[in-house]
């Protein structure tokens, strides 16, 4: 029994001394609700975003914050895609997270005002209904639409 303690006195030792806890990792990208939000913050670490973006575009901005939607505080996801090829473009973006959640569309959301011209950036900012955390891991994929 003492031999038992002992070793989990020393696990113990050896994960706080690594930088861990039984909880996670130190230094993880933080969990944040509407309650203890930013107004704007990074969405996830950056080392767990995948992102699949077309050559034609330029990831400008992935950011979240919460707001009201449909009544309650939820998770928005604020994507801006810079147009870098030399002719107008009409982007698919496409959010899944680590959850099953997933949200998208396109940018521009409708055409009677043009498309995204050659070094413009255009925004949208996606809701996604119930979710009231960020995500841990994120996937982006923008690709381009041909009209």
């Amino acid at each position: 029994m003492k031999h038992g303690k002992a070793f989990l006195t020393g696990l113990a030792a050896v994960l706080t001394v690594s930088g861990l806890a039984l909880t996670g990792c130190a230094g993880r990208h933080p969990q944040f609700t509407p309650q203890n939000a930013r107004a704007q913050f990074a969405c996830v670490d950056e080392n767990n975003l995948e992102k699949d973006v077309a050559a034609e575009a330029q990831l400008e901005e992935f950011s979240c914050s919460f707001k009201k939607w449909e009544g309650t505080d939820t998770l928005h996801f604020t994507v801006a895609v810079k147009n870098v090829s030399n002719q107008p473009q009409r982007f698919r973006v496409n959010i899944f997270t680590d959850n099953g959640k997933a949200v998208g569309g396109l940018i521009p959301a409708k055409t009677q005002e043009g498309l995204v011209e050659s070094g413009q950036t255009a925004s949208f900012v996606y809701p996604v209904k119930e979710m009231y955390v960020n995500p841990r891991t994120a996937t982006l994929k923008i690709s381009t639409i041909s009209l």
